[in-house]
């Protein structure tokens, strides 16, 4: 499966276009559309900025399926294309190790789509602190998850 328009637009929403480096809230060397240079630093060799938006974009999509892969290896039950394109917003955010080991992952596997939905929410922190945009996002992708 593959993330809908609504969960791509929505990542691009919430990580902004940048069209030169930066570091994020995390304090993560970044581009365009959330492009985390240091998860692999190999990821930003050859990277010129400043970018466009359509190479941003570009980078998002090849970004975006390996968190596609994430989540398709670790759901062990049927989503639609609007559960399927929220978790990969909340995978792309938080990493894939935060998704594995979460309650809402558990609670999904076991069936539990309600329940899951409901921790979205609890994921609203960095470094300890409660942000707005984290609570913005986190809403917006338990609407998706639960919209038909």
């Amino acid at each position: 499966m593959k993330i809908n328009a609504e969960g791509l637009n929505l990542i691009k929403e919430f990580e902004g276009f940048r069209a030169d480096f930066y570091q994020d809230a995390a304090g993560h060397k970044t581009i365009g559309y959330g492009h985390n240079c240091d998860a692999d630093p190999n990821k930003c060799k050859g990277i010129n900025a400043p970018l466009t938006k359509a190479q941003a974009e570009e980078l998002l999509r090849t970004d975006i399926a390996k968190f596609e892969g994430y989540v398709t290896s670790l759901v062990k039950v049927k989503l639609n294309p609007n559960q399927f394109s929220a978790l990969v917003s909340f995978t792309f955010n938080l990493g894939q190790a935060k998704l594995a080991e979460s309650t809402l992952l558990k609670k999904l596997n076991a069936g539990d789509y309600e329940g899951a939905s409901k921790e979205f929410g609890k994921w609203i922190y960095a470094n300890k602190k409660v942000l707005k945009g984290l609570e913005r996002r986190r809403e917006a992708e338990r609407e998706l998850f639960l919209k038909a």
